[in-house]
């Protein structure tokens, strides 16, 4: 006798029985199951295995060339000033010179300097050298080491995101693998920084997309039939907390980690919402903006805001100096409106005598010393404002390019460069009438940054088309990171801006390879193909990076062979 069971209470809001008849969200299975099985052991080591191959690249002759390479200039000296003073001084006539011969004393004023970006980044590079002393290595250690780090960090990433140890690693791979990634990886400059802390930031939401499923998921396990869903156990997350503290230092690097962080916040409050309404709460994403969006603004955007405050320690401690340096040109010359002359701002109505109010005020004490402090903190803020918005339009540079073309590789940088070396000296092979030449240049590896346009069509397609938020995370991602930029390609910028933009690339490529590969694991003609497709990118994305090593490490090239790497005349 054939007896039809009647359908499960809540099947239809996709909710499965147990053999207890318990009823348990799929949204948790989603949440918890897609991981997969995963040895610790195996997934982990594997990770710290590449991140520690990626360091013995980018630590290999890391203070080869023994110079000052592109704005290593700025940051190198202001982070030595940050970690032995306190703040950022003011370096006399000749700096570069002294410090490579040896020499750091005598090198750096009394007064303070005005610096354009905020510190986090400095600090790091300082921390090197004060390990390892003011010197090429020394200064680009903190950034090796980072770079390496960006390499765990990727691979964790995308495992969860993918629940596949192996996609972890070739997302791990592909960064370790990035000419940009590499270069900034081995430069005392801040972008690898902001980059560090911006993917450690999208690690620690997406940690807590799948928490807040799981934890939701515990206080609710019966299918609701109205009402809010549960909200009391769910107003404290702590991975939303370290997000926040990660981007506060991201932004605390660079001001441009606001645009990720504006973005990814609003895409946290669509995931609550997105996990209530799998539960079964209507109006799910007006009641989410409720008992989710406002408590977690304040755990992501709250942190972040106090994180970054308290990146500025250094220079609220010796804000008086600040406040005593304001007769100085550097002070004055980028407030109020100006014109261009050349690649100066010139104020049209400059005032030598301007001050900010705090320094005109009496010394407070006590709590009202940290208030006066941070209002000084905010008039220098105006000033660097006023800097960025002004001073740059009048810039130019050869190596700045239109942002539009990032993705494709459009202009390099080239950031060192020693030519002229003559056939038979100092190792050059060069035929007669020609010669050799060293060069560092900023550029991607072409097969990551071409397939990778390709692989965002496919995951715009995949976001509209099949919902899939994990390709939302990458199209939403890239456009943050990259789209701004447009709004300010009438200055010099330059390409390497983009490498906050690479993880959120290779993120895609993951997704798209395994799409490609496809879930099942038995043999099929479309699994094979989709290995062999998959496996041959790979092999040319190393074949690329290899021909390419030279022109990122400083090697000798004859000047043949040399332009066989320049494809395009824009990249010279």
């Amino acid at each position: 006798m054939t007896t039809t069971q009647a359908p499960r209470p809540g099947a239809a809001r996709g909710l499965s029985g147990t053999a207890a008849g318990e009823t348990l969200p799929t949204a948790w299975q989603r949440a918890r199951g897609r991981l997969g099985v995963e040895d610790p052991f195996i997934g982990w080591s594997a990770a710290l295995g590449l991140a520690l191959l990626a360091l013995v690249l980018r630590l290999w002759r890391l203070g080869e060339p023994k110079v000052f390479e592109f704005d290593e200039t700025y940051y190198a000296k202001d982070a030595w000033s940050l970690v032995n003073h306190g703040y950022v001084r003011e370096y006399v006539d000749g700096a570069d010179e002294k410090i490579l011969a040896g020499t750091t004393t005598g090198v750096w004023k009394g007064d303070p300097s005005m610096i354009v970006h905020p510190e986090v980044g400095k600090w790091l590079i300082g921390l090197g050298e004060k390990v390892f002393g003011m010197e090429p290595f020394g200064w680009r250690v903190a950034s090796a080491v980072v770079g390496a780090l960006m390499v765990l960090v990727m691979c964790r990433l995308a495992r969860r995101v993918t629940g596949s140890t192996v996609l972890g690693l070739v997302a791990g791979l592909l960064l370790m693998l990035d000419g940009l990634q590499f270069v900034l990886s081995r430069l005392a400059l801040l972008d690898i920084f902001l980059a560090f802390f911006t993917l450690c930031a999208v690690a620690c939401l997406v940690n807590d997309r799948d928490w807040h499923r799981a934890r939701m998921a515990r206080l609710q396990p019966v299918p609701l039939t109205g009402g809010w869903g549960p909200v009391r156990g769910l107003l404290l997350r702590p991975w939303l907390l370290l997000g926040g503290v990660c981007f506060g230092l991201a932004i605390g690097t660079k001001w441009t980690a606001l645009y990720p962080l504006a973005a990814l916040g609003v895409l946290v409050w669509l995931w609550s919402s997105g996990a209530r309404r799998s539960f079964g709460v209507r109006a799910a994403v007006l009641r989410s903006a409720v008992v989710d969006g406002l408590p977690a603004f304040v755990q992501l955007v709250g942190v972040a805001a106090v994180v970054y405050v308290g990146t500025w320690g250094g220079w609220l401690v010796h804000a008086g100096q600040y406040e005593e340096a304001l007769s100085s040109t550097q002070y004055t010359q980028f407030t109020g409106q100006g014109h261009c002359e050349g690649d100066s701002f010139v104020s049209d109505d400059p005032d030598p005598d301007a001050r900010w109010p705090t320094a005109t005020e009496p010394d407070a004490s006590g709590p009202a010393e940290v208030v006066q402090s941070l209002r000084s903190l905010w008039y220098y803020h105006q000033d660097v404002y006023t800097f960025h918005t002004n001073f740059l339009d009048c810039s130019t540079h050869s190596y700045a390019s239109k942002p539009a073309g990032w993705l494709l590789l459009n202009r390099s940088v080239g950031v060192a460069a020693d030519t002229g070396i003559q056939p038979g000296t100092r190792g050059c092979t060069a035929p007669e009438g020609s010669d050799c030449l060293r060069q560092v240049l900023l550029l991607g590896t072409p097969t990551i940054w071409w397939a990778g346009i390709l692989a965002l069509v496919f995951s715009a397609a995949m976001w509209i088309g099949a919902r899939d938020w994990r390709h939302g995370l990458a199209v939403v991602g890239v456009a943050s990171t990259w789209l701004p930029w447009l709004a300010y390609d009438d200055r010099p910028i330059f390409s390497f801006y983009a490498i906050v933009t690479l993880p959120f690339i290779v993120l895609s490529l993951t997704l798209a390879i395994g799409a490609l590969v496809g879930r099942r694991r038995g043999p099929s003609t479309r699994r094979t193909v989709g290995v062999v497709v998959a496996g041959a990118f790979l092999v040319l994305t190393l074949v690329n990076f290899a021909w390419f090593w030279p022109i990122w490490t400083n090697g000798l090239l004859t000047n043949g062979e040399w332009l066989d790497r320049m494809w395009f005349a824009r990249w010279i």
